[in-house]
């Protein structure tokens, strides 16, 4: 928008906060930062980690997939492998 609201209607916000609500303001800017940055610096850890297993050979994309299919519980995984094979018997693929 051009009127720089960001879609609020200024005409209903509020025109100043309390003093109490300006600090629990700060105090959740400051922790919604700090995550930030904890989530950029994981990032990097996790692609150092992935760059250091492809540098000894381990192929990152089935690496990627072996993690994500260990997050999955049994029985979410054997609904999927089901479907998988459903579709690819329906597609003549096995």
């Amino acid at each position: 928008m051009a009127d720089g609201t960001n879609g609020f209607d200024v005409s209903t916000a509020p025109q100043s906060l309390t003093p109490t609500s300006q600090e629990k303001l700060k105090q959740f800017v400051a922790r919604i930062e700090k995550l930030e940055e904890e989530k950029k610096a994981l990032a990097n850890d996790l692609k150092e980690v992935y760059a250091e297993a492809k540098t000894l050979g381990f192929d990152t994309k089935a690496l990627r997939g072996a993690i994500k299919f260990r997050k999955q519980d049994r029985q979410e995984r054997e609904e999927q492998e089901a479907i998988l094979e459903l579709y690819l018997a329906a597609l003549g693929d096995i």
